[in-house]
C-alpha cells in the first residue's frame, strides 16, 4: 500500500499563530492529525483591535512552539511530512510574512514541496475536512473581513457573484459590539446578548436590500447602530438592539443568499445544488439556522464546517496544500506574501477586504 500524503499547514494571516497536520486516509478522505490554534486575544483587547505590529510579534514568538505541539499531538516525524502549505495572503503582511517565512524555511531543510496557500480558499474548503463534497458549489465566505458569493467550480476555479461593497459582516459584527461596550473580540458576544432582547424593537437599514444582485452593504447599518447607541439609556435597551441588529443581519444575508441561488442555478446545471457556508461568522447558530431554512426551501444541500473551523486555523491551509499536492501544484520558496490577494482574479473592483485594487 502506497504511503498517503502528510501535509504540515501554517496560518499567521491575522491575529492567530496556527499549526496543523492533515493526511489523506485509505479511503481519500482528509484525517486532521493535530490542530493547534494560539490566540492573541489578550494581547490585542486593552487597543479594541489587533495592532499588527503586536501581532507579528507574538507570531515570531510562538510559532516554533506551536508547531512543535502540532507535531507532538500528531505524533509525526518531521522527516515524513510530504508537503508544507502556509498562508501568503490576503492578510496583514508583517504576519503573513511570519507563517509563510516559516513554511519556506522548512520545505527549504527538508527538500519537500512547498505550497502558498490563499487564506480564502482555505476557508473555501474547510467543510472538505468533514464532508465529501464535489464540485460545483456556491460559497458564501463571511468574515471578519470578507463577504463573498461565489461560484466554486473547482480547486482555484471561481467567479465571483456578489461581494460586500463596503465592511464585511463580521467587521459589521465587531464594530456593533464595540459600540456596545463589549470587550474586543465582541462579535460572538451579539447572538449571546440578543437573546435576551427584542428583534423589533429598532428597525435598523439594511443597505441595497432591493438592488445590487446579490453584492452586501454594511456601512449604513453600522452608522444607524453608533447613532442609536448615543441615545440608550438601559442594559435591556443594549439587549434590544443587539438582537435587532441579529435579526436585520440574518434578513440580509436570507435574501442575498436567494439571489446568488438563483444566480448560481443560471450558471450551473447540476442535479444536486450545494451551497457551503463558510468563515468566522458561519459559527453564528441563528444565521446558520436561518441559511438551512431557505436552502430547504430552494431545494439546495446546506454544508457548514464544525464550529471550531469556522474561525482561522491551519488545518484548513493544509486541506488546499492536500489539494494541490495531489495535483503536484506546487511554488517557488521565493514566492512573496499578498496582502490583497483576492480568489476570482478576474472580478472588477468593488471596494471590499480580498479586492485588488
Amino acid at each position: 500500500m502506497s504511503k498517503k500524503p502528510i501535509i504540515l499547514g501554517i496560518e499567521s494571516s491575522c491575529d492567530e499563530t496556527a499549526v496543523a497536520l492533515i493526511r489523506e486516509n485509505n479511503e481519500g478522505n482528509p484525517e486532521i492529525l493535530s490542530n493547534i490554534v494560539s490566540s492573541q486575544v489578550d494581547i490585542h483587547k486593552e487597543f479594541g483591535g489587533v495592532v499588527p505590529e503586536l501581532a507579528a510579534r507574538a507570531h515570531v514568538e510562538k510559532i516554533d512552539l506551536i508547531a512543535k505541539k502540532a507535531l507532538d499531538e500528531s505524533g509525526v516525524n518531521l522527516n515524513d511530512v510530504d508537503a508544507v502549505a502556509a498562508t501568503a495572503g490576503p492578510g496583514l503582511i508583517v504576519c503573513l510574512s511570519v507563517g509563510l517565512n516559516f513554511g519556506k524555511a522548512i520545505a527549504a531543510s527538508l527538500k519537500k514541496p512547498f505550497i502558498a496557500v490563499n487564506h480564502l480558499e482555505g476557508h473555501a474548503l474547510s467543510p472538505k475536512l468533514n464532508s465529501k463534497i464535489n464540485y460545483p458549489y456556491l460559497l458564501l465566505l463571511i468574515s471578519g473581513g470578507h463577504s463573498q458569493y461565489l461560484n466554486v467550480e473547482g480547486l482555484g476555479k471561481y467567479k465571483r457573484l456578489g461581494t460586500t461593497i463596503d465592511d464585511a459582516v463580521g467587521e459589521a459584527f465587531d464594530k456593533t459590539a464595540k459600540l456596545l461596550g463589549i470587550e474586543f473580540p465582541g462579535g460572538p458576544q451579539i447572538e449571546v446578548l440578543a437573546k435576551r432582547g427584542d428583534p423589533s424593537k429598532f428597525d435598523l437599514p439594511r443597505p441595497i436590500i432591493n438592488k445590487g444582485g446579490c453584492n452586501l452593504s454594511f456601512a449604513g447599518l453600522k452608522t444607524a447602530i453608533l447613532r442609536i447607541t448615543k441615545k440608550i439609556k438601559t442594559r435591556q435597551d443594549k439587549y434590544d438592539l443587539a438582537a435587532s441588529f441579529q435579526k436585520t443581519i440574518e434578513e440580509i444575508l436570507y435574501k442575498k443568499t436567494k439571489i446568488a441561488f438563483r444566480e448560481f442555478k443560471k450558471i450551473n446545471k447540476s442535479k444536486k445544488n450545494l451551497f457551503v457556508i463558510a468563515g468566522g461568522v458561519a459559527a453564528n447558530k441563528k444565521i446558520r439556522v436561518s441559511l438551512e431554512s431557505l436552502s430547504k426551501e430552494e431545494n439546495f444541500e446546506s454544508v457548514f464546517p464544525p464550529i471550531n473551523l469556522c474561525s482561522d486555523n491551519a488545518a484548513m491551509i493544509a486541506m488546499v496544500g492536500l489539494e494541490r499536492f495531489k495535483k503536484k501544484q506546487f511554488n517557488n520558496l521565493d514566492f512573496s506574501p499578498k496582502p490583497r490577494w483576492q480568489l476570482d482574479e478576474n472580478a472588477a473592483f468593488l471596494k471590499g477586504a480580498g479586492v485588488k485594487i
